[in-house]
């Protein structure tokens, strides 16, 4: 994609944080944007501020309840005459001990991280291999490389998405589609504050790593600019993401200095 002048753009998790940052990047460029998330309310307030507000479209959607993604998918196809690009950024996240989190907070973060994102991906599959053009950006984490305390059930989902987007990317390298896989650090969202403890209740703080990190409209740059370079890859952050060639290139080194990281 060289512009995204007048490209259709679908971003998930649209109502906050990354994905509030990218409307307003993929806005001021010029794209049509399809905005999703639960609250509408939050998604108006979004569009409201978005260059160009009477171009783009709100589709309120729960990626934990996806069994109807691919009539969604139909219905945003046809009335926006096809979508350019799909923008999994919808995640929830979690700090808990692995031995305090509950089995119903691992499936319901692997629910909208993982089955949620892979059952909208594959609903729109279909149209962009038909049109022989289109791509996909997934937000993943930093532990979709590695892991660190306090995110077991968070970093296995990223994990998962992370090997996912990479078998699509080899299977479907020759049909003109594009699959970026984004890797962000610390950014300064609200994520924090949905994060799931052990019993699935809200963290309602803010991590101070999250605090100080990068603004999201810094993140939503680098996005953009990751894709429309063509990377497969982009790690994107603080000096945080130096920890994916750390544990590469010395993973005892690593394991070691993780066990003691300020990691909340």
């Amino acid at each position: 994609m060289s512009t995204l002048k007048n490209k259709t753009i679908w971003i998930t998790g649209a109502s906050s944080g990354i994905g509030e940052a990218l409307a307003y990047e993929c806005a001021r460029h010029g794209a049509r944007l399809v905005l999703s998330a639960r609250r509408k309310d939050e998604l108006e307030r979004v569009v409201a501020h978005c260059e160009g507000r009477d171009k783009h479209i709100i589709v309120g959607m729960d990626l934990a309840d996806s069994n109807g993604f691919t009539d969604l998918a139909d219905k945003v196809w046809q009335q926006t005459n096809g979508v350019d690009l799909l923008i999994n950024n919808a995640g929830l996240s979690q700090r808990a001990l692995v031995m305090d989190t509950s089995l119903d907070v691992h499936r319901t973060i692997m629910e909208i991280n993982y089955f949620g994102t892979v059952a909208l991906t594959q609903a729109i599959l279909p149209l962009m291999l038909e049109r022989g053009a289109g791509g996909v950006i997934t937000v993943s984490s930093l532990v979709g490389k590695f892991t660190t305390p306090l995110r077991s059930a968070y970093a296995a989902s990223k994990h998962a998405i992370t090997a996912y987007m990479d078998s699509l990317r080899a299977e479907l390298h020759d049909t003109g589609l594009q699959f970026t896989t984004i890797y962000p650090g610390f950014i300064h969202t609200n994520l924090t504050y949905k994060a799931l403890l052990g019993d699935g209740t809200e963290q309602n703080t803010m991590d101070r790593a999250q605090k100080e990190g990068m603004p999201p409209e810094v993140c939503a740059s680098k996005i953009m600019k990751a894709y429309m370079k063509g990377k497969d890859e982009a790690f994107v952050g603080g000096k945080e993401t130096r920890a994916v060639l750390l544990k590469r290139l010395f993973p005892k080194l690593f394991a070691k200095i993780v066990r003691k990281a300020k990691v909340t």
